[in-house]
């Protein structure tokens, strides 16, 4: 009888000290200094670049400075509402916003630029390419765009043998080639496939294995 593992495990941590810059520099960069006032930016780029990795850094990093951080995706009910006294307004994944989310991210957008308030938001393509209510594409596309690149080989390794030895995993080299090799080199999938490795290993009372992972895509049909 497998044992079901409580949630132990350490929560996901978003900051700007755990993200590889690959590629990506300017855009942290300019993130990082990002002021309150200044023009909207823009970030675009493939499902699993690290997108929202990117937002929940720069939300972690605003709120540690005493900052109220507004935050709204394709996940978030309606009605959308700003904080208080907010300082950042997040918008992720802004081409899956319905209808009714667009017209809440043009209004958010509109009291954003009333209050004097720092504006990021995301997509998978410019703004001008997204299929989003034109007074919405405009707003979106106002200030700095940036593609974020997937990070090369290297530091794809780093980032999962980094988040490996936080969780205490021993990630073998053998592990981490047949992952590479057999997966879609998408980092947000694969820390969802390690985060599941880590659970079925715990359940089992195993080290992680070849074997093991094997035995876990085939339990799980995966």
């Amino acid at each position: 009888m497998k044992q079901i593992p409580l949630a132990l495990g350490p929560e996901p941590h978003y900051s700007f000290d755990n993200l590889l810059p690959g590629a990506n520099e300017a855009a942290l960069a300019h993130l990082l200094s990002l002021r309150p006032g200044e023009p909207p930016v823009f970030l675009w780029g493939r499902a699993g670049c690290g997108k929202t990795h990117v937002l929940r850094a720069l939300a972690q990093s605003w709120q540690a400075a005493g900052a109220q951080v507004g935050w709204y995706d394709a996940e978030t009910p309606l009605p959308w509402e700003l904080p208080a006294h907010p300082s950042l307004l997040l918008l992720d994944d802004c081409d899956r916003f319905d209808p009714g989310q667009q017209h809440a991210a043009f209004t958010l957008f509109v009291e954003a630029a009333t209050l004097g308030l720092a504006v990021v938001s995301t997509g998978v393509a410019p703004p001008i390419d997204l299929e989003l209510r034109e007074d919405l594409r405009t707003r979106l596309g106002w200030g700095p765009t940036y593609a974020l690149q997937p990070l090369p080989e290297g530091e794809m390794r780093a980032a999962l043998r980094r988040e490996a030895d936080r969780r205490g995993i021993v990630l073998s080299d053998e592990v981490m080639d047949y992952v590479l090799s057999r997966f879609a080199r998408d980092l947000k999938h694969l820390m969802g496939l390690l985060d599941r490795l880590d659970e079925f290993a715990l359940a089992n009372k195993r080290a992680v294995t070849v074997p093991l992972l094997r035995q876990m895509l085939l339990d799980q049909g995966s």
